[in-house]
This record gives C-alpha cells, sequence and structure tokens, in this order.
C-alpha cells in the first residue's frame, strides 16, 4: 500500500470530544497492517540519525515506538501527568479544548542524545512545544519532529518556528 492509500484510511469525527473539534482517528489505519508499515516507512525516511524516539501518549506511543522498532533504537514516552514513576520534569500546555501536563522521567537521556519527536497531530503546537522543552530540560537534543496530520489552520506549525526556530517539523499530510 502507499502512502496515499493509508492515510485516505483516517476517517473524520465531528465534535469529538467536544462540539467544534474536527477528530482525526487514526485507528482504522493502525488497523491495517500495510497501511502502518507504509507511515513507519515514510516516517523512517524522515529522520534516520536520531539515537532514540520520543512518542507522546498516547498515540505518539503507537507510532514512535513503531518508528523505534523499525530504526532499532530506543523509545521514550512522554507521559500524562501522574504516570511515570520516577522523577520526571512538568510542562503545562493548551489545547484546542483545554488544558494539560505533559512529563518525561528526568534520567530520560544522556546529556546530548539525539531525539526524535513523534506524534500524531500538529494543531495549535502546545503539545509540541511542552514535549519540546521537556526533551530539552531531560538534556536530549531535538533532530526533528515528525507528525502524521498538521491542522494548518491551527497555526501550530507557525508558533513551533517561533519557539524553536532551527528545528525541523515535518508532517506526512497538512489539511
Amino acid at each position: 500500500m502507499d502512502i496515499d492509500g493509508a492515510l485516505s484510511l483516517i476517517r473524520a469525527i465531528p465534535d469529538y470530544p467536544k462540539p467544534g473539534i474536527l477528530f482525526q482517528d487514526i485507528s482504522p489505519m493502525l488497523a491495517d497492517g500495510q497501511a502502518f508499515d507504509a507511515i513507519v516507512t515514510a516516517f523512517a525516511k524522515l529522520d534516520s540519525h536520531s539515537d532514540v524516539v520520543a512518542g507522546i501518549e498516547a498515540r505518539g506511543f503507537i507510532l514512535g515506538s513503531a518508528l523505534a522498532q523499525r530504526q532499532k533504537i530506543g523509545f521514550v514516552p512522554i507521559r500524562k501527568k501522574g504516570k511515570l514513576p520516577a522523577a520526571t520534569f512538568t510542562r503545562s500546555y493548551g489545547l484546542e479544548y483545554g488544558s494539560d501536563e505533559i512529563e518525561i522521567h528526568q534520567d530520560a537521556f544522556l546529556r546530548g542524545t539525539s531525539v526524535t519527536l513523534v506524534d500524531d497531530v500538529l494543531a495549535t503546537g502546545g503539545t509540541l512545544e511542552a514535549a519540546i522543552s521537556l526533551i530539552r530540560d531531560a538534556g536530549g537534543e531535538i533532530s526533528s519532529v515528525i507528525v502524521l496530520l498538521e491542522i494548518s489552520d491551527l497555526g501550530g506549525r507557525e508558533r513551533l518556528a517561533k519557539f524553536a526556530p532551527d528545528l525541523t517539523v515535518h508532517s506526512l499530510v497538512r489539511t
């Protein structure tokens, strides 16, 4: 299956998780082995020189761990507050529909470790900005950010460019 076929399996769910939000459900794409493989293959072509992949809970875990496995490198989870057992760094961020906090273990990386950051969607950029800060707090150096979908109208790419102008942000599809 090619990348366009894989992406065509993503379905839009209106008014989820609240009215006015158009949720991009990647579950049908993940359920199709050939589609999932096409996505991971495309991700692997975007950044092949990192030491580790970091993924944001929850769908970033799925995509990021698959990429890490493909690249034969480690995976570091960035979790919602209160889910990690050891000492953490914490960052708050805003969403299109509220706010939240994410964390990373303080000892997640050796200083200078090259990290690819993976998530499913770039919307307003708040989640990725918080994750970038956490990776830097923990001593990682971000080689690139890879997302499946980018919702261009919400300005996330521009926000990240102001926050981290040296960072490369890849998205497989922009809407």
